[in-house]
């Protein structure tokens, strides 16, 4: 085959490709994806002026390689399966700290800062570990687990463990993807009473 002709294949196949005319054996993504929502929200023309030491940042809790995916964990003791069907809008970490901070935003006091604006004062600093965050398969309930850790300036760290379940009747997108996010709204306000006003 000539270089011209070569190129020319090259040029069909990724055509192809971005038409959706050939699968390369990755699934086809469901018909909708899966978002987390606040109960509570800043509401719109909302200031408010902080010292830098009562400002928070929220920072993008790590994840155990299991919720390092789009797809939605189903634990059965050790085992560890996804649920078909369901796949989030992006990963779960992501989602899950941006609710946090439009919690605390909304029922406490503070400026929360995006971890992005680190020119400015950080001030409280709120990390951590989102342990689990899918369905428990033996018990059908949906499970979201957080070890949160909390800087208060550079000399005192708190942490501590929040945890939700939420029953449900069916292992399906569409009895999961509501109870996760009931539970991580649960989640998010108990973290938000626990940093306080």
């Amino acid at each position: 085959m000539t270089h011209s002709k070569a190129r020319l294949a090259l040029t069909l196949a990724a055509a192809f490709c971005l038409s959706g005319c050939i699968n390369l054996g990755g699934a086809a993504p469901p018909p909708t994806l899966m978002r987390l929502t606040a109960d509570s929200s800043v509401p719109a023309q909302t200031a408010r002026t902080v010292t830098a030491s009562q400002a928070m940042t929220v920072i993008t809790p790590t994840v155990p390689q299991e919720l390092a995916t789009l797809r939605i964990p189903v634990t059965a003791g050790a085992s560890v399966a996804y649920l078909k069907d369901a796949q989030w809008v992006e990963l779960p970490n992501a989602l899950f700290a941006r609710l946090l901070s439009e919690t605390i935003g909304a029922t406490t006091s503070r400026v929360v800062l995006d971890p992005r604006q680190f020119t400015f004062d950080p001030g409280v600093r709120l990390t951590g570990q989102l342990q689990a965050f899918g369905l428990d398969a033996s018990a059908m309930e949906v499970v979201a687990r957080y070890d949160a850790a909390l800087a208060r300036g550079s000399d005192q760290v708190e942490t501590r463990r929040f945890e939700a379940r939420i029953p449900v009747a069916e292992a399906s997108a569409a009895a999961v993807s509501p109870a996760l996010n009931q539970a991580a709204n649960r989640v998010a306000a108990e973290v938000a009473g626990w940093i306080g006003k």
